[in-house]
């Protein structure tokens, strides 16, 4: 991750994403969860993750499914709606849709 980020931003590692049906490639995230510092874990649902990357408080990272490098996660349009996705890597499957769910996190 080359970007800087200053510090007042909250910057957090996703490590498990809601999908229902998990399968389905056209439907979309529900939510982003991970572990704090603490740790306790945390959820967002999809669009509050994605008014606190467009507000500038927060960031939030993966790593990539062969475990070698971390990704930003950015907002996207596809014409209809916002979602979330990872920073182009070239790395299959999808960064985000790789993760487990997010089991009794919300």
């Amino acid at each position: 991750m080359s970007t800087t980020v200053p510090s007042q931003v909250i910057t957090a590692e996703v490590r498990c994403i809601s999908k229902n049906p998990r399968d389905d490639r056209h439907r979309r995230i529900l939510g982003i969860g991970g572990v704090n510092d603490g740790g306790s874990r945390w959820w967002l649902n999809e669009d509050t993750a994605i008014a606190d990357i467009e507000a500038g408080t927060h960031r939030f990272w993966t790593t990539t499914p062969d475990g070698k490098r971390s990704v930003w996660v950015i907002v996207a349009h596809n014409g209809i709606r916002k979602y979330l996705k990872t920073e182009a890597d070239g790395v299959e499957p999808n960064n985000l849709l790789a993760l487990p769910e997010c089991s009794g996190q919300r």
